[in-house]
């Protein structure tokens, strides 16, 4: 969970690296949390009737500049530019590609976009 907190005050900072466990551990507790508010919805669009569900909506909008960001930073780890986070628009092999980007290593020792995150303690 502390890595998730990390990620939501680093809310629109697309500077710096994030490592992999930051990036997974956020997106863990954010589909973990899209759950829950899907759960939540259905229950309350069983008993009222609607197909409307604000608390997914509402969670996905709240979340979407901290995956942003998070991602962009993922990227500076590997030492790639946060346009990478494009990707996975090509059809098919992009996807892939982006997840064989997101599990490897970041690079050891400073780089272009800031110090290792490994040697930094929060």
């Amino acid at each position: 969970m502390k890595w998730f907190i990390q990620a939501l005050k680093k809310y629109v900072d697309f500077s710096g690296r994030a490592r992999r466990q930051e990036y997974w551990m956020f997106l863990l507790f954010y589909m973990l949390f899209l759950i829950a508010a899907m759960i939540i919805d259905g229950i309350l669009m069983a008993s009222t009737g609607t197909v409307f569900s604000p608390l997914t909506i509402l969670v996905s909008l709240a979340m979407i500049l901290p995956s942003l960001a998070v991602s962009v930073r993922r990227m500076h780890d590997l030492g790639k530019s946060g346009a990478m986070i494009f990707v996975p628009m090509i059809p098919v092999i992009g996807s892939i590609w982006y997840l064989i980007l997101t599990v490897t290593e970041g690079q050891a020792g400073d780089n272009q976009y800031g110090p290792d995150p490994k040697g930094v303690k929060f």
